[in-house]
């Protein structure tokens, strides 16, 4: 699970929350949180940021919004260390058995790129086929995984101007009804009511979307970091490189602590 993101985002709304009580600082009054309730606020701010995310973009990659907190709330199952040591245990049997040999164990690859990059060189593919076929591979999927992550730069592009349209619209209704005689008594309630479709478009954009998009990117990079480690270690797994010299070369892909930590995990 990842627990920063939930942590960061409990942290953000009860600071919000807790701050939006105080009556004075530091005395707090929670029926003040009433103040920042307004159905029809949330409705515009809401309703059309979604309607125009839906229009920007396929109705396939909006429809994948469940997926995508699947990804975001999921630690990757595939990190550094455990393909490392499974790309130098795949250097020995190939180095003493042959690369027919890894075909039994590309069957037990539960993740199907590892699988694609096993079974290339069991074919006996062209060395420069096999990376140029891996590679564009990774291109591809950090494509569809910006694409994920432009639908919610949108949304956190869009809020704040639908929070300033909630504004304008309870300040021309507020125009609209304001008794000339008693207006001036109710003008600060109103304005006040008016104001609150903005924070709702404020809080939509930067506590809701911009970091989901982050969160997406930053696991895309942590793939893409993984695939490539895999394209390395195949393509000199085909070139009969010496598996300590293999690990060496891998090593290079993580930080120090990492490597650190790799090495003592192999009993080195």
């Amino acid at each position: 699970m990842n627990i920063g993101y939930l942590i960061g985002l409990v942290l953000a709304l009860a600071v919000m929350l807790v701050g939006m009580a105080f009556d004075p600082f530091p005395a707090m009054n929670f029926t003040l949180l009433g103040n920042f309730v307004d159905p029809s606020s949330i409705f515009i701010v809401i309703g059309c940021t979604l309607g125009i995310v839906m229009a920007s973009f396929p109705l396939k990659t909006v429809l994948s919004i469940p997926k995508h907190f699947g990804i975001l709330l999921k630690n990757p199952k595939m990190t550094a260390d455990v393909v490392i040591n499974r790309l130098v245990d795949l250097a020995g049997i190939a180095r003493k058995d042959g690369l027919l040999a890894l075909e039994e164990h590309a069957n037990q690859e539960e993740d199907p790129f590892f699988k694609q990059a096993i079974m290339l060189i069991v074919d006996a593919n062209d060395p420069d086929r096999v990376r140029a076929t891996l590679e564009n591979d990774i291109e591809c999927m950090s494509a569809r995984h910006n694409a994920a992550a432009a639908l919610y730069d949108k949304g956190s592009a869009v809020a704040p101007a639908f929070g300033m349209v909630g504004t304008l619209v309870g300040l021309i209704n507020m125009l609209q009804n304001m008794d000339p005689t008693s207006g001036s008594s109710t003008i600060g309630k109103d304005m006040g009511v008016a104001l609150i479709t903005t924070l709702y478009g404020c809080v939509l954009a930067h506590m809701i979307f911009s970091p989901i998009a982050n969160n997406l990117r930053v696991r895309d990079e942590d793939e893409v970091l993984i695939k490539l480690i895999i394209v390395e270690g195949i393509t000199c797994i085909q070139a009969g490189e010496n598996p300590k010299m293999l690990k060496e070369k891998l090593l290079t892909f993580v930080a120090q602590k990492q490597r650190e930590k790799i090495g003592a995990g192999s009993g080195e």
